[in-house]
């Protein structure tokens, strides 16, 4: 295995803020101070929009460290109600691109709910979610967990540790209910892999069933980020899957504790990304690569030196205008190290990679993982030949304009070559998911066939149960 391909296999990247940057050396990307010509952009004003998580850093860092105007782009970032509001804004024209759910583009593209015709040029991180429980289910489930000899719980934690609430809920005839952030989101598809790893079904979408709770051992929802802590408090949930800072602000304000990290479902998973209409990207395509190549600098930027810059993104992230969330909330996770409760700090070098294990490439082979998560929960209703999943990933990650960006960085030396993968799109088999399972992006309905909770090629779902298709 050459140098490149073992880089792009993960081994020689394991500390994600250090990663990618070893033959750099700087705390910040080289850049030669110019500032683009006037004109050489066909439109130099755009307005981005996003959610407020900690993982929209890559935007922030490009605006306050002047990446996008280096670039010739003058850009107003603007915070989104929820992401279907993003999504719409998008679409409509409202906003020329975001900070995407990475599964966004792909869902709007096959026409799951909004059908519009998106790419995705650029991943903006991998990583960066958690699973949190109330205060109630945690005094539930804490006593039977496995401890170390510091006498804190091992890690990770099983969802089977949930099997006798779900029975205990189920008896006093209401449903143990879960958020999520939205129904294509990654948060969700490892909220219900994590589930149905532990033998617990989250449940099946149907045409008339757009919550997914058909067959479900627990009742999933959509809740905005923010509102999460709220409603946790609330008691209208009793767990969340959600990004960063609000499963550290439920730690705060002592009100639940996060049961695990998403790279403890699934290591180094695609979690947002630069999300635009294809029409976009080929009217403009001089100001799509400038807000790509800015977007590049910002990433190599928050993993520098081992996350020297992670303090100074963290102040940045804590105002107002963008995640708004106390500085020491947004540090619990960016900095390195994760909280699961008051006491309980452990070491997450991998939380948030936004530059490192070639976070920014839009792999091809992520975006069939999300497809194959639409089809085993019954969003993609028939059997799609293997074919088909690739051609659509391929279509919609749109690698070859990241390519074209970050390939003129490592010509200019703004970034070092070995941070760019030399790759089909395709990454090697990968293992270390939760549940065990090997997942090969190349052959997507094999992938299906290994699980037993979801759909498999041949099969369609119908509020009656399973059946062949």
């Amino acid at each position: 295995m050459d140098k490149r391909r073992f880089l792009m296999a993960g081994g020689a990247l394991l500390a994600g803020a250090a990663a990618g940057l070893a033959g750099c050396g700087e705390s910040e990307p080289r850049s030669n101070g110019a500032t683009a010509p006037a004109g050489t952009v066909e439109k130099p004003n755009l307005k981005l929009g996003f959610i407020k998580l900690t993982d929209m850093a890559p935007l922030a860092i490009a605006k306050e460290k002047g990446f996008f105007l280096e670039e010739g782009l003058n850009v107003a970032l603007e915070p989104q109600a929820n992401w279907k509001v993003l999504l719409d804004g998008v679409i409509g024209g409202q906003l020329d691109a975001a900070h995407m759910l990475a599964g966004q583009p792909i869902a709007a593209t096959i026409g799951l709910g909004t059908k519009a015709d998106l790419i995705a040029p650029l991943s903006l991180d991998l990583n960066g979610n958690a699973i949190t429980v109330s205060n109630r289910i945690w005094a539930q489930i804490a006593p039977t967990l496995p401890k170390g000899a510091d006498g804190k719980p091992l890690h990770p934690i099983s969802a089977a540790v949930l099997k006798p609430v779900v029975e205990r809920f189920r008896s006093e005839g209401r449903p143990l209910k879960f958020g999520m952030v939205f129904p294509v989101s990654t948060h969700n598809y490892e909220l219900r892999y994590w589930l149905a790893a532990g033998g617990i079904h989250p449940g099946f979408y149907l045409p008339r069933d757009v919550a997914g709770t058909t067959g479900a051992d627990i009742q999933l929802s959509v809740t905005p980020p923010p509102q999460m802590p709220a409603t946790l408090e609330a008691g209208t949930i009793e767990g969340y899957s959600v990004g960063e800072p609000w499963n550290q602000a439920a730690v705060k304000k002592k009100i639940g504790v996060p049961l695990i990290a998403d790279h403890d479902i699934w290591p180094r998973n695609p979690e947002k990304v630069l999300g635009m209409t294809r029409a976009f990207a080929e009217t403009y395509p001089a100001a799509t690569t400038a807000l790509i190549r800015a977007l590049i600098k910002a990433q190599q930027w928050l993993d520098a030196d081992q996350g020297a810059n992670r303090p100074e993104a963290v102040q940045i992230l804590a105002r107002s205008n963008y995640v708004g969330a106390d500085a020491d909330v947004i540090a619990a996770s960016m900095t390195g190290r994760f909280t699961y409760a008051p006491g309980d700090v452990r070491p997450a070098p991998e939380f948030n990679i936004f530059f490192g294990s070639f976070a920014g490439y839009p792999f091809a082979s992520d975006a069939v993982w999300q497809l194959t998560q639409m089809r085993r929960w019954g969003q993609i209703a028939e059997d799609r030949p293997d074919a088909w999943y690739l051609e659509t990933a391929q279509a919609v990650y749109r690698a070859d304009l990241y390519l074209a960006a970050a390939r003129a960085l490592v010509a200019e030396g703004v970034i070092p070559a070995e941070s760019v993968p030399e790759t089909d799109g395709f990454k090697e088999v990968q293992t270390g998911f939760i549940d065990g399972v090997a997942y090969d992006g190349r052959a997507p309905n094999a992938y299906l066939a290994k699980f037993a909770i979801g759909l498999k090629q041949g099969q369609r779902v119908a509020a009656s149960g399973v059946s062949p298709a």
